[in-house]
């Protein structure tokens, strides 16, 4: 096509003017005219179709042919499909092949007055639907529905998809959705996970609670409570509707009585099995009635009845915790520091040395209880410093420090190492910080945390609490004081019960059965303020469970004698095999009427009480002090076993000097 030189224009609308007159805007004409196409062959020739164009005056005339088509190779024959039938192939000739190098001739799509090539004709469909399926149908879900039901057409008056059921020109809807008829998904992951581990926390639980399920024995390895099997001193005459008994003892039955201890007055001696009870004499009495003859040769000789004597007394020691010999589990406790043991499975190891030498679970569960008196201090720094940080058992044994829940962990840890069953108890204690309620003081709300201490089988299965902790020393002043307090471990389960209540009451393990409750441990069998009781007494025999007045306030103007009384910790402790050698004589210390003359009175024994009797005018003026004292010097001697007779005989002589260890203090109002 030849160029054409587009007019100047000086202005916009110049040119607008311009192409408003050229109409159509139509190209501007060639200057050469192209030659026509030849015409298609075989087509009939008719006179060419005239195309005038109006532009600027210029017309020309234009062939609507189309060139002919170069020729291509021809292609090779398909092959023959196997799913044709013999009527439906068609073979070409060679001479078909040789007419087709040049193409049919195209029609005029303007005015061809060539009819379309009708269509084949459609096979009859081998479905005799009566009418047409929507549009929005699925040929596999219908082809799906024609093979399911028209082949095979059930009788089901519920389905709606059923062919016997539709009608012609007619959609069938499938059923709303009922979610109240699905079957349950079936659980995720995530619930799967949860299951298992909701079943895993069970199964440990159980575990842990199957360990307690022995069946609970009697505890007979200690008193149920030190002085119920003794009988109690005389009552007072000024009292005779007030019971002497401490608040402590269990009056519960246990075994026969012990003979009741002589009034002060006077002193009847008791008749033995040997001697008649009655005064009548052989003459009195009738042939027919008398016994026949004992012979002599089998009669036991008394050095014979002593020795059995002896024997059962020993026997009955054995099965008492408090007077049980443990000086070889102590001795085998006290060779194996912490600094000493290896790195690797302390808690092994301590097990197999402490526990492996003895039988008996008893020395076994003692052994524990002393190595950690011996290794483990309380953490008192951060104890008071409320910064306590949560270590493992070896951590623990190496530190050498812990509050009461280490002690409690370690104990546990070497003696299920060892073969005995054992439980950590978690609970409330009577310990650093606790304040007595006062007289008139409501208990406060349950609140039994704080504290924790163990329980462990010993011999004949019988679960026995224990406290590590408070056993190996206490706390006074934000320090901590070591000393050894085998009473902790020695104590019936009654009495530890009294200063301890777990959070579990599976753990009291009582040898009656009794739950206590809450309220009633919180008052304890003192109501009000109990009287001050040091330790020095309970190393000497002395029981802290029998002190009689419990309370700590003694009404000086109430008219009535008061009547001091104390027992031994166990009816077979002697203080010569289970103490430190004779027993001290005890004193009390009073202040005379209105506090004018200070006296110390002796008190009597039986060899399990001590008791004295005094007016409460002559104790002393409100606010002053009553103490209990054991008399240790005499004269710059040990006073132990001096008797009430050599001491007043050395008070008498003029010139005298002693000096005492306070077991009690008691204040008067």
């Amino acid at each position: 096509m030849a160029e054409v030189e587009e007019p100047k224009f000086n202005s916009l609308a110049d040119r607008i003017a311009a192409l408003n007159r050229q109409k159509n805007f139509s190209t501007p004409p060639t200057t050469t005219k192209r030659p026509p196409p030849p015409p298609p062959p075989g087509a009939a020739k008719s006179a060419p179709k005239t195309a005038t164009l109006e532009a600027n005056g210029i017309t020309s005339t234009q062939s609507p042919s189309l060139p002919a088509r170069p020729q291509k190779r021809n292609p090779p024959s398909l092959p023959q499909r196997t799913n044709t039938s013999r009527s439906e192939v068609i073979v070409e000739s060679p001479s078909t092949f040789a007419n087709r190098d040049a193409p049919p001739p195209l029609p005029d799509r303007r005015n061809s007055s060539q009819p379309s090539p009708a269509l084949p004709t459609r096979r009859p469909s081998a479905q005799p639907f009566p009418s047409r399926r929507g549009s929005n149908s699925s040929e596999v879900s219908h082809i799906s529905t024609v093979s399911s039901l028209s082949l095979n057409p059930v009788s089901s008056r519920t389905s709606t998809t059923s062919v016997e059921t539709a009608q012609p020109g007619r959609r069938v809807l499938a059923p709303t959705l009922d979610l109240a008829k699905l079957p349950p998904l079936p659980p995720s992951r995530k619930e799967r996970e949860a299951r298992e581990a909701q079943a895993a926390r069970e199964n440990a639980e159980r575990e842990a609670t199957e360990v307690v399920k022995a069946p609970l024995l009697s505890v007979r390895s200690a008193p149920v409570v030190p002085g119920s099997r003794p009988g109690l001193p005389p009552r007072l005459p000024s009292r005779p509707g007030a019971s002497p008994t401490p608040s402590y003892v269990d009056e519960s039955p246990s075994g026969a009585s012990r003979r009741l201890p002589p009034p002060p007055s006077a002193y009847v001696r008791p008749t033995t099995t040997f001697e008649s009870r009655t005064n009548t004499s052989p003459a009195s009495r009738s042939r027919d009635d008398a016994p026949p003859p004992v012979p002599l040769a089998s009669r036991p000789t008394f050095a014979q009845i002593d020795a059995v004597t002896v024997r059962a007394s020993a026997n009955q020691a054995d099965c008492c915790l408090i007077c049980r010999d443990f000086s070889a589990p102590d001795h085998v406790a006290a060779q194996y520091p912490n600094h000493s043991l290896p790195r690797h499975d302390p808690v092994g190891y301590l097990a197999n040395v402490l526990c492996g030498p003895f039988p008996s679970a008893t020395d076994k569960a003692r052994a524990i209880f002393t190595w950690c008196h011996h290794n483990i201090a309380y953490n008192v720094e951060e104890f008071f410093g409320k910064c306590i940080k949560g270590r493992s058992v070896d951590e623990t044994i190496f530190h050498g420090k812990a509050v009461c829940q280490g002690y409690a962990e370690v104990y546990q840890a070497i003696a299920q190492r060892a073969g005995l069953q054992c439980v950590v108890v978690g609970g409330h204690g009577k310990g650093y910080g606790y304040t007595p309620l006062t007289k008139n003081e409501p208990p406060p709300p349950r609140n039994p945390t704080g504290h924790a201490w163990n329980a462990v089988t010993i011999d004949n299965g019988e679960w026995k609490l224990l406290d590590a902790c408070w056993g190996a020393g206490s706390v006074g002043n934000q320090q901590y004081h070591k000393q050894f307090k085998p009473q902790m471990f020695c104590l019936s389960n009654e009495l530890i019960g009294l200063k301890h209540f777990p959070q579990d009451e599976r753990y009291f393990f009582r040898s009656d059965g009794r739950i206590p409750t809450w309220e009633e441990y919180m008052i304890g069998p003192v109501r009000g303020e109990k009287a001050e009781f040091y330790g020095t007494a309970t190393d000497e025999g002395v029981s802290e469970f029998t002190f009689t007045p419990a309370e700590k306030h003694i009404p000086v103007y109430s008219g009535e004698v008061v009547r001091f009384q104390f027992g031994k910790v166990c009816e077979h402790w002697q203080p010569e095999r289970h103490g430190k050698g004779k027993p001290y004589l005890l004193l009390m210390k009073i202040h005379g009427v209105d506090g004018r003359k200070e006296d110390l009175v002796p008190l009597q024994t039986d060899g399990f009480w001590w008791w004295t009797d005094i007016s409460a005018r002559d104790l002393g003026a409100p606010g002053q002090t009553v103490f209990l004292y054991a008399l240790t010097t005499l004269n710059n001697k040990d006073a132990r076993g001096v008797t009430k007779e050599e001491y007043y005989r050395a008070k008498g002589s003029g010139g005298y000097s002693m000096s005492w260890a306070i077991y009690a203090k008691w204040e008067l109002v």
